[in-house]
């Protein structure tokens, strides 16, 4: 059985949550081992903050770095159908022909870096004409009055009837943009994301392309 996606516990956790959320979108409950959900945690939440507090700068790319490494070396040695890619700067761009929209439509999830006022990681699950739909671990409520008015920004809309795959959807112009508004990649250089799939279902969609590190 499907889990439902996971919502963030802290203002920090948004990495291990969405990495973790891909392992849940991508396999069965029965079928997740525990060590991926140990290690995740256990490498995530790695940055320091100004004051030196550990964890309060979230997760850094060299985390999800490793846990990429990590997850294909574990698929390796324990015949676990997983592999990822991790990709940086200018390759990290969302378009028809991109490699993240080809991954999503070989039935790929993608962990990508963008912002929500801070940086925040989010999960790619779909394509629908020239928007993404993805799973945004920060809970937010429609009818809540502080709802932040960025929320109503453009290429910004709520989904609310897809718990397993998806609670927003945003358009490619919006995340490919250089800005720092909500849900932008921001410039090439703070550009992040993991591809990661289930093997056996992209195998079995007819999908011919290896991905590792």
């Amino acid at each position: 059985m499907k889990n439902l996606l996971n919502y963030q516990s802290s203002e920090y956790d948004c990495g291990p949550v969405t990495l973790t959320n891909a392992i849940r979108y991508l396999f069965e409950r029965e079928e997740i081992p525990p060590d991926i959900i140990k290690n995740i945690m256990l490498y995530c939440l790695d940055s320091c903050n100004e004051a030196g507090e550990v964890g309060k700068h979230g997760t850094s790319a060299s985390a999800m770095m490793f846990l990429g490494s990590w997850l294909n070396q574990f698929g390796a040695i324990r015949k676990f159908p997983i592999s990822c890619e991790f990709l940086s700067g200018e390759s990290v761009s969302i378009s028809q022909n991109s490699r993240i929209v080809g991954a999503i439509q070989q039935g790929g999830a993608v962990v990508v870096r963008l912002f929500l006022e801070v940086d925040h990681y989010v999960l790619l699950t779909g394509v629908e004409g020239e928007d993404v739909l993805l799973f945004d671990p920060y809970y937010e409520e429609l009818d809540d009055v502080n709802l932040d008015a960025e929320y109503s920004l453009e290429g910004i809309s709520f989904i609310t009837d897809q718990p397993k795959r998806a609670n927003r959807r945003v358009s490619m112009k919006r995340m490919n943009s250089h800005g720092k508004d909500f849900y932008e990649m921001g410039p090439d250089d703070h550009r992040e994301a993991l591809i990661i799939f289930n093997k056996e279902k992209r195998d079995a969609q007819g999908a011919t392309v290896e991905y590792i590190i």
